[in-house]
């Protein structure tokens, strides 16, 4: 059986593709992808046919390394990050209704007014005007520290009024 190369990759599989299956699993989180990288790890085996010669234990992290170095490829590849499934397509819409989210909109700016000068103040700054806590530190006059406090109780404010507004999470 030792010079059976056939033989040896067949015991290979036995021993070791439930386990590397579950593993690509594991780098994938995709049932087909792991299929896919699993059967190329046992490929990349057949070619090296020293690796049908090595203990079980060392079989199995060569597999696993190689496993992990093809994942690491493909996600690197500018292939696998364009492709996109079929499932993942979002069906075409005739129409685009944003009533929902103009109402929202109104919603939140009805909220936001409930709130004190200063909360409405470090809301502009960091989310409307998109600027970093610093920035909005120098416009405010006020240290870091607080707007970052002011920004935690502003949205904690936010939230209770948009609850109170009954608008839920």
């Amino acid at each position: 059986m030792a010079d059976d190369p056939t033989a040896l990759m067949q015991q290979l599989h036995d021993e070791h593709a439930a386990a590397l299956w579950g593993f690509c699993l594991h780098l994938t989180g995709d049932r087909l992808r792991a299929e896919d990288l699993a059967q190329e790890t046992l490929l990349r085996a057949w070619q090296h046919p020293e690796v049908l010669d090595q203990s079980r234990r060392s079989a199995r992290s060569w597999l696993f390394t190689v496993a992990r170095n093809l994942t690491i490829d493909e996600w690197r590849s500018k292939r696998f990050q364009n492709e996109r499934s079929t499932d993942d397509v979002p069906e075409p819409r005739e129409t685009v209704d944003e009533t929902d989210t103009l109402l929202q909109a109104w919603v939140v700016a009805e909220a936001v007014t409930q709130l004190s000068e200063e909360h409405r103040a470090v809301l502009l700054e960091c989310y409307y005007r998109g600027r970093s806590v610093a920035e909005a530190a120098t416009r405010l006059g006020v240290p870091p520290g607080t707007v970052k406090s002011r920004t935690h109780y502003a949205l904690r404010a936010l939230r209770l009024a948009l609850e109170e507004m009954g608008v839920g999470r």
